[in-house]
């Protein structure tokens, strides 16, 4: 294969790739609304997706609050500024830190997960006796998943950024002897509905984004055993990128609002 091949070849897949999930996306929108709803199933995958993440994501939380106060007291002690320690970390955990970091570990565990599931469902022709049995394999194993991580995502960062903020209570009150009601006090009012807003908003993105690429990476993975390993790691590779691009348009379209 000649090099100019290698080097142009990547490119082309990658947008090929980004023409396929399109038009998978586009399929997802189609499918919403058409019946059955398989109700029972999206309860189901809630549970799986949302309880079995909580202990990961409580323990995430909790480091993020103890590690970001431990390294940002002693610089704010040297300027005299340790009164602003509540503020500036229930900001910064509400609205960046925590969203996005959580995300990531979700989409690691959650991702992966919902890739390689519908992976080895398609290896082992489980998709495919569904579509001959008349039953719509998309609305049933797709749909169902990516509108659970879109709901659930969301209320996981909500317990993270909690968990978070308890973790940086906990350093604050055994350094500087600070109650739990002056630290929460100073958080919440260090915290505007333009922190709140914009940051919530943004995790059903990323619950989005996780699902379906996930389910992507899943429904149409390469037959083989390999295929499960190869749908799992890519899930999360471009799922993690997918974040990142989510995030700066959030971050950008925010601060043009508060321009205006």
């Amino acid at each position: 294969m000649p090099i100019s091949d290698k080097i142009l070849g990547s490119p082309k897949a990658f947008l090929i790739e980004i023409g396929e999930l399109s038009h998978f996306i586009g399929r997802f929108f189609i499918e919403l609304p058409k019946r059955p709803f398989e109700f029972k199933e999206f309860l189901r995958q809630c549970f799986n997706i949302g309880n079995k993440s909580v202990l990961l994501v409580g323990i995430t939380g909790f480091i993020i609050g103890l590690v970001l106060t431990l390294q940002t007291r002693p610089t704010l002690l040297e300027f005299g500024a340790v009164s602003w320690m509540p503020s500036m970390v229930g900001i910064s955990i509400v609205r960046e830190i925590g969203p996005m970091i959580i995300a990531l570990v979700c989409a690691g565990k959650i991702g992966s997960g919902i890739g390689a599931e519908l992976c080895s469902m398609r290896v082992t022709e489980q998709i495919d006796a569904m579509e001959v049995s008349g039953t719509n394999p998309f609305k049933y194993l797709v749909v169902t998943r990516v509108m659970a991580t879109t709901l659930m995502i969301p209320l996981l960062v909500i317990f993270g950024d909690a968990v978070a903020l308890y973790g940086s209570f906990l350093v604050e009150n055994l350094k500087g002897n600070v109650s739990f009601y002056l630290f929460f006090n100073q958080v919440f009012g260090g915290l505007e509905f333009g922190d709140l807003i914009p940051a919530t908003i943004k995790t059903f993105f990323f619950g989005f984004a996780i699902g379906i690429v996930g389910s992507f990476k899943g429904y149409f993975c390469s037959k083989g055993t390999a295929g499960v390993g190869i749908a799992a790691n890519s899930a999360v590779v471009f799922t993690s990128l997918l974040l990142f691009i989510i995030d700066f348009i959030a971050v950008f379209v925010t601060d043009i609002f508060y321009d205006l």
